[in-house]
Formats: C-alpha cells, sequence, structure tokens
C-alpha cells in the first residue's frame, strides 16, 4: 500500500512583507534617532556659539598717553574711564555719566569749567567714566553708541576729548527721541578737531561690546544713577564738587 507523500507546508505568504516592515520601520527609527541627535548637537551648537558671543567682551580700547601741549595726558582706568589729566595731578575726580541723560547734561554745563581748569592747572586728574543704561529711552541705543564714540574720539587724541564731551552735551538730544544718528556723532567730532579717523569706529560701533561690560561693572560696584560722581574714591553730592576738590587738591 502506497503512502500519499508529505506535502510540503505552504509558505506564509505575509512574512516576507512582515520582515520588509520592519526593516523599513527599523530604517526610519535609525534616521528619525539620527536627525534628533544632529538636531540636539546644533542646538548645543547654537547655544554655545552664542554664549560665547555674549561673553566676548570685544576690542579694549587703547588710549594714547602722549601728552598735549599743556601736558596732559589720557590714558584708560580699569573700570573704563577715560583719565584726562597730567601725570602728577594731586587729586581725581570720578565722573559716572550718560551722554542720553539730562541730569549729566547740566552736571556738564555747570562744572565743565571747573574741571577743565583744574586739569590744564595739574591740580585734578578727571576719569569720565561714560556708560549706558538709557538705551530704550531712545530706540535707537543711542546710550551705547555716543558711549562708544567717547572711546573712539579719546583713542584718537585724547587732548580734544573734553571739549568733544562738551559738544556732545549740547548737542544732547530728548528723551524719547532716536537719538543723534552716527553722522551727527562724526560731524560733533569733526567740529572738535576730530577727522574722518574717527568714523569707521563710531559706524562699526567697535567698542559696544566693551561700554555694556563697564556699564555692568559700573553698577556692579554700587553706581545707582548717573551723575554719580568720586573724589579720591569717595562718592560726593555734585553740589559740593567745587568744596570737594579744593579739600583733596589742597
Amino acid at each position: 500500500m502506497s503512502k500519499k507523500p508529505a506535502g510540503r507546508k505552504n509558505p506564509n505568504p505575509l512574512a516576507g512583507l512582515q520582515k520588509a516592515d520592519r526593516n523599513r520601520n527599523l530604517a526610519i527609527q535609525i534616521g528619525v534617532a539620527a536627525v534628533i541627535i544632529g538636531l540636539i548637537a546644533a542646538i548645543g551648537i547654537g547655544i554655545a556659539l552664542k554664549k560665547k558671543e555674549k561673553d566676548d567682551p570685544g576690542p579694549t580700547p587703547s588710549i594714547p598717553a602722549a601728552a598735549a601741549a599743556n601736558g596732559v595726558t589720557g590714558s584708560l582706568t580699569d573700570n573704563g574711564s577715560i583719565r584726562i589729566g597730567k601725570p602728577d595731578a594731586k587729586a581725581t575726580v570720578r565722573v559716572v555719566a550718560d551722554l542720553q541723560c539730562p541730569a549729566c547734561q547740566g552736571f556738564e554745563a555747570q562744572y565743565k569749567d571747573l574741571l577743565e581748569k583744574n586739569v590744564a592747572d595739574g591740580k585734578i586728574a578727571v576719569e569720565y567714566n561714560i556708560i549706558s543704561f538709557l538705551d530704550k529711552a531712545s530706540g535707537t541705543e543711542y546710550s551705547t553708541r555716543a558711549a562708544n564714540a567717547s572711546y573712539c574720539v579719546a583713542e584718537a587724541d585724547p587732548s580734544k576729548y573734553q571739549a568733544w564731551l562738551g559738544a556732545m552735551f549740547a548737542a544732547q538730544p530728548p528723551e524719547g527721541t532716536g537719538g543723534l544718528s552716527n553722522d551727527q556723532i562724526i560731524a560733533i567730532s569733526k567740529q572738535a578737531g576730530y577727522g574722518d579717523e574717527v568714523a569707521s569706529c563710531i559706524n562699526d560701533k567697535k567698542y559696544s561690546k566693551y561700554v555694556k561690560r563697564m556699564t555692568e561693572k559700573a553698577f556692579e560696584e554700587g553706581v545707582q544713577s548717573t551723575p554719580t560722581v568720586f573724589v579720591n574714591g569717595q562718592q560726593v553730592n555734585p553740589a559740593q564738587l567745587e568744596q570737594a576738590i579744593a579739600g583733596a587738591a589742597g
């Protein structure tokens, strides 16, 4: 008696498709994971670059020490002040100001001649600590642009700096306006005796990061408003500046 030959088991027609689906899903998952890893890496790099840019202090101004005809020299202090005076000045006056600040404009108008005379006489050196915290009052970062220009002109020639500062305060725009344009600042600089060499520094905002860093430093040191005035490191009432200078300089 013959036996019926054993039939072969029919293969599952879906097995190949299921395997292909698994392979496809695995490939998709690997691709998605790679994209996510790439995005995370890109975000991390972006955050690192932004932090690096934020932490970058930018270039530091270089104020020449060459003496003017009257022996007055310029230099840069650790707190970002532009020091104008003779090397053997008997006392130091530090003025923390914002070129957009109306009270600072009033201080300059009242004490400009006093400061300049005492500097020329060798009694004091003045450290002009120009900061920027009133950018929102203009909408064009005028305080920062003006403080940047302050470094630009002092770097070009500190002997003309006090004249430039007086002209800038005299032309101070009202708060809430757009502030002086860069072209206007350059024009004022030329009127104070500077040439075209300061234009690119002003337009490029070369020292804007340094301005912001020194502004933060001033407030970290305890400055709460402008103008803030120190004589030999001691804060004084601006209204008593003349007496404070007489006492410190003899």
